[in-house]
């Protein structure tokens, strides 16, 4: 390997919107982001269908089986 061409791999805080806060190691300081496994509908299992405008029925109206 090259010496001094990588960048410096150092523990990082990673802070979710939600307040969860853990530890990694990685090339940047400190990230902030928006979701994650504490969070996220597929860690928690309290997922929930929203049908904003009707986009379902809107949907199987343009593609749905014809008559």
């Amino acid at each position: 390997m090259k010496e001094k061409i990588h960048p410096n791999y150092e523990q990082t805080t990673i802070t979710c919107a939600c307040g969860h806060v853990f530890k990694v190691g990685a090339t940047v300081k400190d990230m902030h982001i928006g979701i994650c496994s504490e969070c996220h509908p597929f860690f928690t299992g309290k997922q929930k269908f929203v049908d904003t405008a009707g986009r379902v029925e809107k949907f199987n109206r343009r593609y749905g089986k014809k008559d």
